[in-house]
């Protein structure tokens, strides 16, 4: 079983190479894929999808640019049918919380006739340090179109941990997991911690939405880009995702990271150097 490789759509992603890394380390055949891997997968064409699916029997899947946009839905509808035909046994597909499009894939995936979990997740405490956040805290203010809503910034390590959980014990086949980290905190209490671990001055500042999408526009960020961050700041971050949830200890039997613990391992991985070099400077 373990010789027969574990599928990874999204080898480059937050969570994707981390699932790589802990299935190698436990013994485990993977094959990585992305646009630039031999064989490669690109969700736009839809032509790689089998000589990447082929000779695997689970797979990790994470949808780009999130399963939020509007072609989402068919596109994992068309890739299941796919996956179906190849002989894929088991999927686990990364989803995000309060996602009307999301949930719409998550229901094709459960239809499919193929074994399942879905890891439904929160924020990633992650997006501060590895994603569009990290350049507002090296310069010392983040802004962003959030005001007072409440976030549980999930680690990305543990929904790794999940993940490998949900490949590998077959116990938890079938079963959704809905993560996230044990504190719900606005993006200014996030920001307040991270300035007194780093012992340097970070703000945070709330712009209205329409104006953080103008600068976008401005900068020439993608129009794909500047409609998912719009979707995500206007209809998926209004409160209805602001309650801690139990997925993490119900798939691993112990309590997920705290913001905290985020915050002092990636001090420890030297991202935020930059910062704490001008403090010195």
């Amino acid at each position: 079983m373990k010789q027969t490789p574990i599928l990874i759509i999204g080898k480059n992603g937050k969570t994707g190479a981390r699932v790589n890394h802990r299935l190698r380390a436990m013994g485990y055949a993977t094959r990585p894929v992305s646009r630039s891997t031999n064989p490669s997968f690109d969700w736009e064409n839809p032509a790689t999808w089998r000589s990447a699916i082929e000779g695997t029997e689970a797979a990790y899947v994470t949808y780009q640019p999130d399963l939020a946009v509007p072609d989402a839905e068919p596109t994992i509808k068309a890739f299941v049918r796919v996956a179906a035909e190849a002989g894929l046994k088991h999927i686990v597909l990364l989803s995000g919380r309060g996602e009307e499009g999301a949930q719409r894939a998550e229901e094709v995936l459960k239809a499919s006739g193929i074994s399942w979990n879905i890891v439904r997740a929160s924020w990633f405490a992650q997006n501060f340090s590895e994603n569009f956040m990290l350049d507002g805290i090296l310069a010392g203010e983040l802004v962003l179109p959030a005001e007072d809503t409440v976030e549980p910034f999930i680690d990305a390590d543990d929904i790794a941990d999940v993940v490998v959980a949900t490949l590998t014990e077959p116990g938890h086949r079938n079963r959704l997991y809905e993560v996230t980290g044990p504190r719900a905190m606005t993006f200014a209490q996030c920001i307040k911690e991270i300035s007194a671990a780093l012992d340097r001055p970070i703000t945070y500042t709330s712009v209205p939405v329409d104006q953080y999408i103008d600068v976008l526009r401005q900068e020439g960020a993608p129009e794909d880009l500047q409609w998912l961050l719009h979707e995500l700041f206007t209809v998926v971050f209004d409160g209805r995702n602001s309650k801690v949830m139990s997925g993490v200890e119900e798939a691993l039997g112990r309590p997920p990271a705290d913001f905290k613990e985020y915050i002092q391992k990636t001090i420890e991985s030297g991202i935020w150097a930059a910062v704490m070099q001008r403090k010195s400077a």
